[in-house]
Order: structure tokens, then sequence, then C-alpha cells
């Protein structure tokens, strides 16, 4: 019986080394970058790019008083969003985009508050994030609301759990009308847990995928604008709501 049970034991051990390791490297092949992404990372006479676990975006004079910390989408090469963050630095904001382990923004909540030391001559915070990487920003946000002047949402919303009526600072939500995974019924729903004053913008023909440059993604909807309409919509509108 001893000898059974033994070998049942080493069974379950080896089948849940199996699924650790599928889960690796399902977590490891995220939707790559497109070339426009990877041009993104270049610096140029507004912009300096810095990469490595921190894709850093500074403006050439580097006088800014405002940050935003981005956590991207759930298995979405961090690099996808340089674009919207090259752009956003051009107007005059630092932008950083943290790497999160396994590509997913759940097993990097805190982030953000290493960001935050090593930049600590910043004095107005916003945060934010797009789908997962959106409702994990709202979850360390929920935790140290006092340290941010605003969230903001793309195609994201906050889990029930992080109920920010009461949030001091300021809330954006840019969602996409044709969206297929955070959905407009979704993003209306998450009025119930934001500030009344909370700003909603829909993008006519918007979807999912086209909030970052990597792709289609699986289960979103075809897009009835193009990326570069849908991108230049969510850095105007993150550009006003952060001046």
């Amino acid at each position: 019986m001893k000898l059974l049970w033994k070998k049942i034991f080493i069974v379950v051990i080896a089948v849940l080394i199996v699924l650790a390791a599928v889960f690796v490297v399902w977590g490891e092949t995220p939707s790559q970058p497109m070339p426009e992404a990877l041009a993104a990372l270049q610096s140029d006479g507004l912009v300096t790019v810095k990469t490595g676990n921190w894709l850093v975006f500074q403006p050439v004079n580097n006088s800014t008083s405002t940050g935003f910390i981005f956590y991207p989408g759930g298995r979405v090469d961090y690099r996808s969003y340089a674009p919207m963050a090259h752009a956003l630095a051009a107007k005059g904001y630092l932008v950083v985009i943290p790497r999160m382990p396994l590509n997913l923004a759940v097993f990097g909540i805190g982030k953000a508050a290493d960001v935050q030391v090593v930049y600590s001559e910043i004095s107005h915070w916003y945060i934010g994030g797009h789908s997962l990487g959106g409702s994990m920003a709202a979850d360390h946000l929920f935790k140290h609301q006092e340290r941010f002047s605003g969230l903001i949402f793309l195609a994201s919303y906050p889990a029930t759990s992080d109920d920010l009526r009461s949030y001091a600072g300021k809330v954006l939500s840019i969602s996409g009308s044709l969206d297929g995974l955070a959905t407009p019924v979704k993003i209306s729903a998450s009025r119930a847990l934001l500030p009344a004053d909370s700003q909603f913008v829909e993008i006519p023909g918007g979807d999912h995928a086209f909030f970052g440059w990597y792709g289609a993604q699986t289960g979103d909807n075809p897009a009835a604008i193009t990326r570069e309409a849908q991108q230049e919509i969510v850095i105007s509108q993150i550009d006003q709501f952060m001046k």
C-alpha cells in the first residue's frame, strides 16, 4: 500500500511540473510587437528612450513633473505600446512601461512603486493599463490611492473587489465600440465601481487589439477604423486628461 501511495505521489508531482512548465511557456510566448512598435523604441530629438526591464520614454528637456506608469495587457509584449508612450513623451510626460513576469500584470502589480522610487522628482503620477494591465493598475491604485493623481483604463475596468467610488483623483476610461473582450456592456457596468465624475470615452469602430501594436487578438471583433486613427484618439484623450 505504501508503495502504491508513493507511486501516486510521484505521478501527481510529475503532472504538476508538466502543467507548470506549460504555463511558463504559455506566458513567455506573448503577442509580438509590430514593426511600428519596434521603431518607436528609438530615441529622437524630442524623446529619449531607455530599454530594459522598464521601457522609459523621457522628454529630452527632462523638465516634466508628470509621469504615467502603464501596465501592458495580458500576454502582450510590453514593447507593443511603445508608439503611444513615445507620442505622450513627445508631449512632455515621463512614460514608463514595466515588463511583467510571464507577460501577466497580475504577477507584477506592485511594480509602479519601484518606478516612483527611482523617479522621485515626479510630483504628479498617473497609472493605467490595457485590458488585464488596467485592472491590475487599478488594484495597485486601490491600495495606494494617495500616490496617484489619476487612473487611466484602456479597454479595461476594475475588479469588483476594487471599489474606487470614493477615490479623490481623476479617472479616464477609453474603450472601443466593437471591442469583443472588454465589451461596451462590461465597460458600462464598471461605472458602479468608479467615481461619479469619471470620464468615459467610447471610440466608434474601435476594437481591443488596436490599443496596442501587436496584431489581431483572439475573441476580438474587427475594427471599423484604422489602428492609426484609434491610437490618435487614445493619445489625444490621455494628453488632455493629464494636462
